[in-house]
């Protein structure tokens, strides 16, 4: 299955469909053990090639003489990211793979909310944050929703294109075709996503047109809330299009939820980097130029049947 994606922005625009992922209960059980696997027993490892990888002369020396880079994500968010015999696989681990291989050093993956991932990368623990992170002006400048400043901005290398759906219960016994439907009822969404600040804005639309109250439902981790469509307990969660279409099509085999309606707000997901680390993000942009002219980006894309996704030139903050 292809098609174009984006996940979590930060004004209403947000993470694919493929192969093996995590069911609803088996999604909340591996986040609710996982968030903080590491190095060991949830860690990509690339083959690195120290001095002889063709770009690890571009990389400061902190990460030259490591010989790893950290790596903030979420890792319940299949395919992009999720655990499967006591590692972090997907999507992003293995373009990481191939970056690495580019840089001469280990991408090593540790999994945590996602709410927490941009604070982890301003105060060091992480060196990056690849987790189907949608770049967005707010996310650069470090604002929230309401454009108040809440933190460090960052940087993002723009590697992947997303738009986002809605996920009902299977038979849509609401009827719900379009976010318009919602007003009146509850959803339900992960917390400190752009899908949040989605049914935010939809929330005020509502309000405004005196269509009822839309009331919403925030929880840690997008298992949680696929838990609380399937009880009944709200009519919709807002995903990436892909990654809604696998939880469709592999939840309870196929029988607990549809995708309905329009994908909609397209946009970029972006390896985020603290703006004082200027020296490694264009290291990880010409990384990421060279494995899409080499043919090894597209090959990650193909084995995840996510090719309409692709990016055709790495680009810096290229999020609106």
């Amino acid at each position: 299955m292809t098609a174009s994606l984006t996940r979590r922005t930060t004004a209403a625009r947000s993470r694919i469909a493929a192969v093996g992922a995590i069911a609803v209960v088996g999604a909340l059980t591996l986040t609710a053990c996982g968030d903080q696997t590491s190095s060991g027993t949830g860690s990509t490892k690339t083959q690195a090639g120290g001095s002889d990888a063709p770009l690890f002369d571009a990389l400061p020396k902190k990460y030259q003489d490591s010989g790893k880079i950290k790596v903030g994500t979420d890792a319940a968010y299949a395919p992009m990211e999720y655990e499967e015999g006591g590692k972090i696989v997907g999507i992003d681990p293995d373009i990481a793979a191939a970056l690495g291989k580019e840089l001469g050093v280990e991408f090593v993956f540790t999994s945590g909310t996602f709410d927490g991932l941009i604070s982890s990368l301003n105060t060091g623990r992480q060196d990056v944050v690849m987790s189907a992170m949608s770049d967005t002006k707010a996310r650069q400048e470090g604002l929230d929703d309401k454009g108040k400043k809440t933190g460090e901005g960052v940087d993002f290398v723009d590697y992947f294109n997303s738009g986002v759906s809605l996920l009902v219960k299977k038979g849509n016994p609401q009827k719900i075709t379009s976010l318009d439907d919602l007003c009146g009822k509850k959803v339900a969404v992960q917390r400190g996503t752009t899908y949040h600040d989605t049914f935010k804005a939809q929330a005020e639309k509502c309000k405004k047109d005196g269509k009822g109250t839309l009331t919403i439902e925030a929880f840690d981790t997008d298992a949680e809330a696929q838990t609380r469509v399937k009880s009944g307990g709200a009519v919709a969660d807002l995903n990436d299009y892909p990654v809604a279409a696998h939880i469709a099509k592999t939840a309870g085999g196929g029988n607990d939820f549809e995708v309905v309606g329009d994908q909609t707000d397209a946009g970029p997901f972006g390896i985020a980097v603290d703006k004082d680390n200027a020296e490694l993000r264009d290291a990880l942009q010409k990384a990421l130029s060279a494995i899409i002219k080499n043919g090894e980006y597209e090959k990650v894309l193909e084995k995840w049947d996510v090719t309409d996704s692709a990016v055709t030139e790495a680009t810096i903050n290229g999020g609106k």
